[in-house]
């Protein structure tokens, strides 16, 4: 099924207000939806037979910066059935106001993927089963991926920021030993 029929099936089931914008010509077709259709399109994404987005590969959230304030995650799909593609795009405000509605009931790999999301980027998932940090330690100050975050000095005392030495003129290379 191509991109621009999976398409016309989900306006048909959801109408076109949940979807605010769609991208056919990508490589990997990108369809916006609405933060609060996003579940509810999700598993019809799954469930519907002529659709079965059995797999999520990847989840990815990414922080457009204080210039736009807004963040987006990314779903990257596939039918394994059906050999066909989909990415999902929502979109929150960077204030963190907005929760993205958890997928991990869905397919059990947005659980980790959220996590990761939440603990780099800072975009909260409401619902997720167990939404804590992963990478970062728990009481770690902000999110790193965060476009304006600002790394700490020092952390439980321990300096943070590493500086390399300077290199020394005798660790440039190994020595010209001729052409013998």
């Amino acid at each position: 099924m191509t991109a621009k029929a999976i398409f016309e099936k989900l306006l048909l089931a959801f109408g076109q207000e949940s979807f605010p914008a769609f991208d056919a010509e990508a490589k990997q077709p990108l369809l916006t939806v609405a933060v609060d259709k996003l579940v509810e399109i999700c598993i019809f994404l799954k469930q519907d037979p002529d659709l079965a987005f059995d797999l999520l590969n990847n989840l990815s959230g990414v922080d457009f910066g204080p210039e736009v304030q807004t963040k987006a995650v990314f779903y990257h799909l596939t039918s394994l059935f059906h050999e066909h593609q989909l990415g999902l795009k929502v979109e929150v405000p960077r204030s963190g106001e907005v929760a993205v509605p958890s997928v991990a009931g869905v397919w059990r790999t947005a659980d980790w993927h959220e996590r990761e999301a939440f603990d780099l980027v800072g975009i909260p998932f409401s619902g997720h089963p167990d939404l804590r940090r992963i990478l970062m330690p728990e009481d770690w100050p902000g999110h790193p991926l965060e476009k304006d975050y600002q790394e700490p000095e020092f952390f439980h005392g321990i300096q943070v920021a590493y500086e390399a030495p300077a290199s020394r003129p005798e660790e440039a290379g190994p020595p010209d030993l001729g052409s013998n």
